[in-house]
């Protein structure tokens, strides 16, 4: 019974010490914000992929790069790690891409690019590269807060110029 034990427990400790867990811990509950703050803009706006999803991908990509790291992979291993998450998040950006037959134009690429930029920030995350993460996060609330309003008044002159009423600052 004792070795039963024993081998539930050595198969259940994943980190060799309390210090390993804490940054387990810490990278995983940031990819979780950074995400959501991404993730929050689209569910304002009604956009399909929103706050969950957002957190998921981060976390995700995050967790994907972080477990071969623990175990020691080499940088070639690591890179060919990266550009699998990167193809499978290309899949599920792909999903939120509508091309309209019967009305101009495509919609979903702003959501696309913003679940593929927080795969890539939760790969920032799940390198140890905290800072670049939470500043490339930053400077996304910036495109995607801020920016809209120049570029809807630019869109607006554009149409009105052109007679057209249609609105996609959003595509």
């Amino acid at each position: 019974m004792e070795v039963i034990i024993n081998t539930i427990i050595s198969e259940f400790s994943d980190f060799n010490d309390l210090s390993e867990f804490i940054i387990v811990v810490i990278r995983l509950l940031l990819a979780a914000v950074l995400g959501g703050l991404l993730g929050l803009e689209r569910e304002q706006r009604g956009k399909a992929a929103g706050i969950r999803t957002h957190m998921l991908v981060c976390m995700g990509a995050a967790l994907f790069i972080f477990i071969p790291q623990q175990t020691g992979i080499s940088d070639a291993e690591m890179s060919r790690v990266i550009q699998g998450v990167i193809a499978g998040i290309g899949f599920l950006c792909a999903g939120t891409i509508i091309t309209r037959k019967d009305e101009k134009g495509t919609s979903g690429l702003t959501t696309a690019a913003g679940v593929w930029l927080t795969a890539a920030i939760g790969i920032a995350v799940g390198l140890g590269r905290e800072q670049t993460a939470v500043l490339c996060t930053l400077l996304a609330w910036v495109v995607l807060y801020v920016v809209p309003f120049f570029s809807g008044s630019i869109s607006n002159k554009k149409s009105s110029s052109l007679g057209d009423d249609e609105d996609n600052t959003d595509i």
